[in-house]
């Protein structure tokens, strides 16, 4: 006969299983984590970028932000407040030196130019009338010394002769006083004359120095609206293209205002940007090199603006082949201004893996199918190379991609 099983027996019996079943289930999921784990450790080679370590030049550089622009870049302005009346060209024109680009209306200048002509006519009209008046007094100041002078000749005679009839008894002392009195009194009016005539002179002259001073400003004038009547045909100051030109007719423009822009682009340099706080590292004459897209330029820092403005840095890039296939006005470019030089060192290729010098994690080949963990010391780098300072040896392989994921695993094998 079956005896019921007692309730406390049951309880153990069915710990046993849960316990057993726990196990199993453990044992599953650790078994699972090897299988992930080991594969893990495999990685498909076309995944991998590696690079080797050579010997060779770094030069450490700052990163700065550039764009293209024309070598010589021309902004016509407008002479006169006027209206355009008609266009002649087109943005993206290609015009020879004068070639017009504008016609503006210069009726208002060309009556200025008209008034400021009959006024010229008038003043030296003017000097001619006051040079003939000058002349005139000058003239009659000059024969009424000639006449005082001839005077004063024959006083002096008759001076002469009563001095000689007094000496013989003939004549009278007071004869001669009187004659005497007479000389001095001609010689004075002389002197007077001839004082008058040296005034007038200078009078006159100043006269007609002041009327030609107004001659020579109405000269200026004509000269100066002949100069803006020209100018307000809008040529073009140069062989070159057209990049921007105000093409509606009818538009009021202000004297001053911009109505062209004329650019070379067969030659261009680099307007750069950079931080301020890597401004000890830009000065003129530093070597640069610019990168667009997988071509390199190298140039020289040219001017370098001295002021500091929202935190940043202007300066230009002289370029050595400033006609490259690649540059096109306006193009954003990177601008790299090397700051030393460090000869025959031990480097590899730079990518995103590079953060700056210090301490990394890479893995370098072992073989041909497996990885090994590495601490590896970077220095300085380039735009393109980073200094190898210490953990690589010369014609070692090692792994540049994003290797993160592995970080707790010493060896990978490469699939």
């Amino acid at each position: 006969m079956d005896r019921e099983i007692p309730t406390e027996e049951r309880r153990r019996q069915r710990n046993r299983k849960l316990l057993r079943w726990s196990a199993i289930a453990v044992a599953l999921v650790v078994a699972g984590a090897g299988i992930y784990s080991f594969s893990r450790t495999e990685v498909a080679r076309e995944k991998l970028r590696i690079v080797t370590v050579d010997r060779g030049d770094v030069e450490p550089s700052v990163a700065a932000s550039g764009t293209v622009v024309p070598v010589v870049e021309e902004m016509i302005v407008c002479p006169i407040n006027s209206q355009i009346l008609e266009v002649l060209h087109q943005n993206g024109d290609a015009v020879e030196e004068g070639t017009p680009l504008l016609r503006l209306d210069t009726q208002g200048a060309q009556t200025e130019y008209q008034r400021v002509a009959d006024e010229l006519q008038i003043h030296r009209s003017q000097l001619e009338r006051l040079k003939v008046n000058n002349k005139t007094t000058l003239d009659d100041l000059a024969m009424k010394i000639k006449v005082a002078a001839m005077k004063l000749d024959r006083l002096e005679a008759e001076l002469r002769n009563e001095r000689y009839l007094d000496s013989l008894g003939s004549g009278t002392h007071d004869k001669v006083k009187e004659a005497e009195f007479s000389c001095e009194t001609s010689r004075i009016e002389l002197e007077q004359l001839r004082q008058q005539l040296a005034n007038e002179r200078r009078v006159k002259a100043a006269d007609e120095y002041e009327k030609q001073l107004e001659i020579n400003m109405a000269l200026r004038n004509l000269d100066e609206i002949r100069r803006v009547l020209d100018d307000a045909r809008i040529r073009s100051p140069r062989k070159a293209v057209i990049t921007y030109i105000l093409d509606e007719v009818g538009t009021q423009v202000t004297q001053g205002s911009k109505v062209a822009v004329v650019s070379d682009l067969s030659h261009f340099k680099i307007n750069g940007t950079i931080a301020d706080t890597y401004g000890d590292y830009v000065t003129q004459g530093s070597k640069v090199t610019v990168r667009i897209g997988a071509d390199s330029l190298d140039g020289v820092v040219g001017n370098v603006t001295p002021l500091s403005k929202d935190g940043t840095i202007q300066f230009t890039v002289v370029l050595e082949d400033g006609c490259h296939r690649r540059l096109r006005s306006g193009l954003k470019v990177d601008v790299y201004v090397i700051s030393q030089e460090r000869n025959d060192v031990l480097r590899i290729d730079n990518s995103s893996y590079y953060a700056g010098p210090g301490e990394y994690t890479m893995f370098v080949m072992a073989g041909d199918d497996m990885l090994e963990k590495r601490n590896v010391r970077l220095g300085d780098c380039s735009y393109d190379k980073v200094e190898v300072v210490d953990g690589l040896v010369a014609g070692e392989r090692v792994v540049i991609s994003d290797m993160k994921k592995y970080n707790g695993i010493n060896s990978i094998k490469i699939k």
